[in-house]
């Protein structure tokens, strides 16, 4: 984390194990593993949909648009997270995004990884499945949870198993009743075509990041980004 520099991931300061804490007892703990970061005021992306609920396409676009920014560029450094989540992405002031928590990163083969890490609701089904995945992949599978969320205020199913009543309908190819299901009947065909396609089984049936970046609904020329910062 130390090699990455991106303005929406949070700062690495200092970082060592000569750490020593003084309590109000006036005990003194020495030796400690410490980490410093830079301080981030606007709390976690989860406490934001949890607080408002269902927020649309348009407050999806806004943050896709920067979650999409900051995968482009740990991807071409070969760095995958594997823990993406609403609680792992704190924000500022401004609604700009912080990727934190690397603990279940990985920069070595990142193509051919094969231990278990995650969040179950956040997990790709190879994961689950203890076969070998694609980093890139299953953080885009994460990233597809967190759009869903952020867009309609609810987990689109409870974790990506073809047994899961909802995933098995993406699954099945059963999309109308998909929609139906979660109340999203009136999502725009370009959101669900995307979400879609980033729920696939198979990682390499998903999007890439470059494909994502170039689909219509991230183009959609009514959302300005600019605009609502």
């Amino acid at each position: 984390m130390k090699g990455l520099n991106h303005p929406n991931i949070v700062k690495l300061l200092d970082y060592g194990s000569e750490g020593t804490v003084k309590k109000k007892s006036g005990r003194v703990i020495e030796d400690l593993v410490y980490i410093l970061m830079e301080h981030i005021s606007g709390g976690l992306l989860y406490d934001l949909c949890n607080q408002h609920g269902a927020m649309g396409e348009d407050c999806g676009r806004f943050f896709m648009h920067q979650i999409v920014d900051v995968l482009t560029y740990m991807h071409k450094r070969n760095v995958v997270h594997r823990d993406l989540k609403l609680e792992n992405i704190l924000l500022d002031e401004q609604l700009n995004i912080k990727v934190a928590d690397f603990g279940f990163s990985q920069y070595k083969h990142v193509n051919k990884l094969k231990s278990y890490k995650g969040t179950m609701t956040y997990m790709a089904p190879e994961i689950k499945d203890g076969i070998v995945y694609d980093g890139k992949q299953t953080d885009i599978f994460s990233v597809g949870v967190i759009l869903f969320i952020i867009v309609m205020g609810i987990f689109p199913f409870k974790e990506a198993k073809k047994d899961e009543y909802f995933y098995a309908l993406l699954h099945n190819k059963k999309h109308d009743k998909y929609w139906r299901k979660v109340g999203g009947e009136n999502l725009s065909s370009e959101f669900k075509d995307l979400v879609t396609k980033i729920f696939s089984y198979e990682g390499k049936s998903r999007p890439t990041i470059e494909d994502i970046k170039n689909h219509p609904w991230m183009a959609d020329p009514k959302f300005d980004i600019k605009a609502t910062r």
